[in-house]
């Protein structure tokens, strides 16, 4: 790995003093594009800082990396498969783009097709997935579909049957559409859900279960295997990885609540931020930027947690959604060539919803032994209809919360004292647009592409996810060698 010494040398000035010393500040360390205002201006980044890290990119070679990642290159080592997710937004290479728009447009004529009633009624859409194969969905619906959601839609993720029994509480068997989203179709939880809801409808009378069913899928001959029609599989190329599976046929979900006009803006939004990323310098680029913040955080401050805030309801699942994102793309402890880092990787992400976390958590970040970056996520339009004082004091309060971690406050009494020179950033929508979220996405995405390759490690493989599910495979079926405490457990729930 590249030499960190003049990253790890760089030093911890007060915030307060370095707004004192540059009245450039503000605009050297904000910028504004796609509908999105970020202010890094309340981290403790510095020209020097910015510097050394533009050093340590050139030296760590992510300009070439990038380049690579676009033009559809085996970026992705260990699993010996090039990453398309920019190429499902039209940015890249030109056959994996004509390929991503073949199967958008298959999905287009789906959704014409359902509102035909081709397929027969629909009022809801059951959509069963893990992992990324619902984070993302779940997302999308949820912050865009609350005013004008054409269809009801359940999300169902987890294999605790409560979950899905609360989704067919509300629905009915004869008018729902069950999608069935795996990127392998082999997934545990996935199945068993799906079959539980083939199960449900067949119970309730509907004739064809499988009539109603779409798969979402790199492995289209499983999916007709399974008992799908071929003219119901929605394909995505297998360089889409799950947790950025959301432009392609895994949004299914929220291209047909939405409509196609909508996930076409997002998709929009997205290769506005994707163009950025590639075209401007690293000193105003906004993804390197973040990254940059975030690994003087892990590797010089030692900083263990992020922690992001998303002062707006319709984002409250952002939070969750960045949280495997950047966990499972960074939480590595070897480099691509295998070698132990020898370095934080990935910080902890938390995070919640304001106000409601100020009640909750912000006493640790203002008073609280453990340095956090954190992160406001607000929109300057409000999304509701209700007197303005109500947006008002949501966006006031977010902005005074980081002023308050930054200022802080000196009392005679040690326990109404506030250390302050604590570090926040804030990215501000102008209005959340299918548009604005889809830039705001792909931010975080390059943000954690450009992390991962500062520290040399891939974040585009997930094999920590495998062990604990080999082992449950294993004890479902009457095997594993496990140790005393695990075995007693099976053994008390009456699972052996």
């Amino acid at each position: 790995m590249s030499d960190w010494s003049a990253i790890e040398a760089l030093p911890f000035p007060k915030l307060v003093d370095l707004f004192d010393g540059d009245p450039e500040r503000l605009s050297r360390f904000s910028l504004d594009l796609a509908g999105l205002h970020f202010d890094w201006s309340k981290t403790h980044l510095t020209a020097d800082a910015v510097a050394a890290f533009a050093r340590l990119a050139e030296a760590q070679g992510l300009a070439k990396r990038r380049d690579a990642l676009f033009a559809g290159e085996h970026v992705n080592v260990t699993e010996d498969r090039p990453v398309t997710h920019t190429h499902e937004r039209g940015e890249g290479d030109a056959a994996d783009v004509d390929t991503a728009r073949r199967f958008h447009e298959r999905m287009r004529a789906l959704i014409d097709a359902i509102e035909a009633d081709a397929l027969g009624p629909v009022r809801h859409i059951l959509h069963v997935g893990i992992g990324g194969s619902a984070l993302g969905p779940d997302l999308l619906v949820d912050a865009l579909g609350r005013a004008d959601k054409r269809y009801d839609v359940a999300i169902v993720s987890n294999i605790d049957g409560v979950a899905l029994e609360d989704a067919f509480a509300r629905f009915d068997p004869a008018a729902t559409l069950l999608l069935v989203a795996s990127k392998t179709f082999t997934t545990t939880e996935t199945m068993t859900n799906a079959a539980s809801v083939l199960s449900w409808m067949e119970e309730h009378g509907v004739a064809d279960p499988y009539g109603r069913v779409i798969a979402l899928t790199a492995a289209p001959d499983k999916a007709v295997e399974w008992g799908v029609d071929d003219t119901r599989v929605l394909p995505f190329a297998e360089g889409v990885g799950g947790r950025y599976s959301l432009w392609s046929s895994i949004g299914f979900p929220a291209a047909i609540a939405l409509g196609w006009e909508r996930f076409a803006e997002l998709l929009a939004g997205a290769a506005e931020m994707d163009r950025h990323f590639r075209e401007a310098p690293l000193e105003r680029n906004a993804p390197a930027l973040a990254a940059f913040a975030d690994l003087y955080y892990t590797q010089v401050r030692h900083a263990e947690t992020r922690a992001p805030f998303a002062y707006d309801v319709r984002l409250r699942l952002l939070p969750p959604y960045l949280q495997q994102l950047e966990m499972e793309s960074n939480g590595k402890g070897v480099t691509v060539d295998g070698q132990p880092v020898g370095r934080p990787t990935a910080a902890i992400a938390w995070g919640g919803v304001g106000t409601d976390a100020q009640h909750a958590v912000f006493q640790l970040l203002h008073q609280g032994t453990h340095l956090v970056p954190v992160e406001f996520i607000a929109c300057i339009e409000a999304g509701d209809t209700l007197a303005p004082d109500h947006h008002r004091q949501l966006l006031l309060n977010a902005f005074a919360q980081g002023a308050a971690l930054m200022k802080g406050k000196q009392a005679d009494d040690p326990a109404r004292s506030y250390e302050g020179n604590r570090p926040s950033s804030t990215v501000l929508l102008d209005a959340l647009t299918p548009r604005a979220l889809g830039a705001l996405i792909a931010f975080y995405e390059h943000r954690v592409f450009v992390n991962g390759t500062l520290l040399g490690i891939n974040s585009f493989d997930q094999f920590g996810v495998e062990l604990g599910k080999e082992m449950a495979k294993a004890a479902a079926k009457g095997g594993g060698d496990f140790d005393p405490s695990t075995t007693d457990l099976i053994r008390r729930a009456g699972l052996n």
